[in-house]
């Protein structure tokens, strides 16, 4: 048995930076509905069966993924489903979850389909989620990831995102 190491990471939204570049006119955000549930479960899934830093959590993060959309989904729990769409095609998605108490406010964080990663579309979504936590009146966030997963060596050090200390849970894989 092998234990995986998550890591947190805080963002201060007081200081944060301004989004950057426009995204291209094909590419869009919209806040996700039931109606979009069975598309967001595909890109979610998708996205950590096909990024191989996962494989030796992805029977743990298909578990959780049920959690993550029942809780966005359910009435007065108050998450947000974001997505990111190529014309009406669902390309990416990330689910907020703005109670200022909560433990993990980007659940699962900014996930984008392998076919279209490395353009800048999840620095975008990352961007993206964080403003619209802030205009819900969160203050700071946090996120969860794996220790060695590229998120956090690439991804969530953005937007003055840094590596905060505390107890972060390990899954047996």
């Amino acid at each position: 048995m092998k234990l995986v190491q998550w890591v947190r990471f805080s963002w201060d939204l007081d200081t944060l930076p301004p989004l950057g570049a426009a995204l291209p006119e094909h590419y869009h955000f919209v806040v996700a509905t039931d109606a979009d549930e069975k598309e967001l479960r595909a890109v979610i899934t998708r996205s950590f069966a096909h990024d191989t830093s996962w494989g030796d959590a992805i029977h743990e993060v298909n578990d959780m993924i049920d959690g993550w959309l029942l809780r966005a989904f359910a009435p007065g729990e108050g998450g947000i489903c974001l997505a990111l769409r190529h014309g009406l095609r669902m390309i990416g998605a990330s689910i907020l979850i703005p109670a200022p108490a909560a433990e993990n406010h980007l659940s699962p964080g900014p996930c984008v389909l392998m076919e279209y990663r490395n353009r800048g579309l999840g620095t975008a979504l990352l961007g993206e989620s964080l403003h619209r936590l802030r205009e819900v009146g969160l203050a700071r966030v946090t996120a969860h990831t794996k220790s060695n997963a590229p998120v956090a060596k690439f991804l969530y050090p953005k937007f003055n995102g840094i590596l905060t200390p505390g107890d972060t849970p390990l899954l047996a894989a």
